[in-house]
């Protein structure tokens, strides 16, 4: 019987290091469901709200509060959030997956529509989120062909009551418990 490694050594003993294809990763990781998330802030060059949608969202550390989102390098909202310098974390509720697909598109106005507040922080809070966090980058690292942005937590709270949006296998859906 042969071991992992084993397998992973071609025929003249040499080591090989498998593959893995872009697509087939995809797939594979959509079998874990995420919440979604809107960061959210005012462009300082146009006074006007930005923002982008993010599954890949996750707490890092209690003390100092910190979270984390990923981006990728091809964005063109993520340059004008971060020169905003304080950011907003909308965590997005069931009903707010229109909200997601607005803000995922590429150019426009993706504000048009939707209703709005502002946090203590300045930045857009979207009517109907579950909850906000007001943010600032902390730090950011390359890795691969996205960006992990490390955000210091200064304010939070809850906004709204209800169940979040859920992606998972590629689609949207709701959490029942």
């Amino acid at each position: 019987m042969s071991t992992p490694v084993a397998r992973l050594r071609g025929h003249d003993g040499a080591k090989r290091i498998p593959t893995v294809h872009g697509h087939h990763f995809r797939n594979i990781l959509g079998r874990f469901a995420t919440g979604v998330v809107a960061i959210t802030a005012i462009d300082p060059e146009t006074g006007k709200a930005c923002g982008l949608a993010a599954n890949s969202f996750t707490s890092v550390s209690l003390d100092p509060p910190l979270v984390a989102f990923c981006v990728a390098h091809t964005s063109t909202s993520w340059p004008r959030l971060k020169a905003a310098g304080s950011l907003c974390v909308n965590v997005l509720a069931e009903h707010q997956q229109q909200v997601c697909a607005q803000l995922a598109t590429i150019g426009g106005d993706k504000f048009a529509g939707l209703s709005w507040t502002r946090s203590p922080g300045g930045g857009p809070v979207l009517d109907g989120a579950l909850a906000w966090l007001d943010c600032t980058v902390e730090n950011e690292h390359v890795a691969g062909d996205h960006v992990i942005v490390v955000a210091k937590v200064h304010q939070l709270d809850k906004h709204e009551d209800g169940g979040p949006l859920v992606f998972f296998r590629g689609g949207y859906g709701r959490f029942h418990a």
